[in-house]
């Protein structure tokens, strides 16, 4: 499927946003968000919400979603010996049970440096030690604490908010609101944010129109939030994520489209799995089109325009930040005049954007 329409138009990084329209707080009923239909097909833009997919999409489609689980992966701590101010984001573990980590403080971080870490309420909860400085600004850490990562973190982290929403800062609603319903497997750092849109009882409504749901797993990484800062976005270095793609999830998407229904991936993180897999394990079956296999490992894959997609017919994404490889892989999809025409509309309508915000539908 060759999605760059032909209209000679490059593709776009850039666009003007006033602030007030940057979602600070979800919708207290998810599926009232607003729902932009964009049909390539007829180069038409429509107006809905969330609460109206179901009729949107017809019986035999596939919604595929990413249950990743985010992970209060945010750090607040004071370095010991000065009582400096410290901040860090973790980012996994090694072998060994080390953690990586990015920070920031005032003044030079030196390896062997001890951190206090604070828990939500700003009292010391447990010892950080910063054992090597590693490439990209990151630390190999050691916490003294003999429970689990993902229990320490539970514990004293602070959900990861880009910085667009409220400077970063959670309150405690955020433990709640930046996860989706189906969130199973943790490990990513931000949320997928086109499955906060949904509830258990669009779900459910979604199911008995007779629209299928598979999931596939890909842990949001830091880089996503990485801003394009060359003027030709083919120098831009892709970030990497590790994602998962089961055998039984890929025989699902293949008797979808060979009964004539759409895979249509919620998120620009599902997409990214479904497409790494069909060029790394899948096979071309006609030209657009891969008989998908299992697949897991990291990808890089930066989905820009000209591409032509492999293993989906339609995505469902959220609105997103200017000079972001998002931007690129909506308009891959989308077309870059039609996308640029639906950015300009969103503005005049005022709708909500990014993480918080409302969606738009690409059939």
């Amino acid at each position: 499927m060759t999605s760059e329409m032909e209209s000679g138009m490059k593709p776009w990084i850039d666009y003007l946003l006033p602030e007030e329209l940057v979602a600070q707080e979800p919708l207290q009923n998810r599926v009232d968000a607003r729902l932009m239909v964009i049909d390539r097909s007829r180069g038409a833009i429509s107006h809905h919400h969330i609460r109206d997919l179901p009729r949107l999409l017809v019986a035999g489609d596939r919604l595929i979603l990413n249950d990743t689980r985010v992970i209060p992966a945010q750090l607040r701590g004071l370095r010991t010996a000065t009582g400096g101010r410290w901040q860090g984001l973790f980012l996994g573990q090694n072998a060994k049970g080390d953690w990586q980590l990015v920070c920031k403080t005032r003044g030079q971080l030196k390896p062997m440096e001890q951190v206090t870490l604070l828990d939500r309420e700003g009292k010391p909860a447990a010892k950080l030690w910063l054992l090597e400085r590693l490439e990209g600004g990151k630390w190999l850490a050691r916490p003294d604490s003999e429970l689990p990562a993902e229990e320490l973190l539970e514990q004293i982290g602070r959900v990861p908010l880009p910085p667009y929403i409220r400077g970063g800062n959670m309150v405690d609603n955020d433990i709640r609101d930046y996860q989706t319903v189906f969130a199973k497997h943790p490990g990513a750092v931000a949320a997928p944010t086109a499955g906060l849109h949904f509830t258990k009882d669009l779900l459910r409504a979604t199911k008995q129109s007779g629209i299928e749901i598979s999931s596939v797993t890909l842990h949001v990484g830091l880089g996503t939030f990485q801003p394009i800062a060359v003027d030709d976005p083919s120098e831009h270095p892709m970030h990497s994520e590790w994602g998962d793609l089961t055998a039984a999830t890929a025989e699902e998407l293949n008797a979808t489209r060979q009964a004539g229904g759409r895979n249509i991936a919620v998120g620009t993180t599902v997409v990214r799995v479904l497409e790494s897999a069909a060029l790394k394990s899948g096979k071309a079956i006609s030209p657009g089109r891969s008989q998908l296999t299992a697949w897991q490992g990291d990808t890089n894959l930066f989905i820009r325009p000209p591409y032509e997609f492999q293993a989906i017919d339609a995505m469902l994404t959220n609105f997103h930040f200017p000079r972001t490889t998002l931007l690129l892989l909506v308009q891959a999809l989308g077309g870059s005049e039609l996308i640029r025409e639906a950015y300009e509309e969103a503005v005049k309508e005022e709708y909500r954007f990014y993480s918080y915000g409302d969606a738009m539908l690409i059939i």
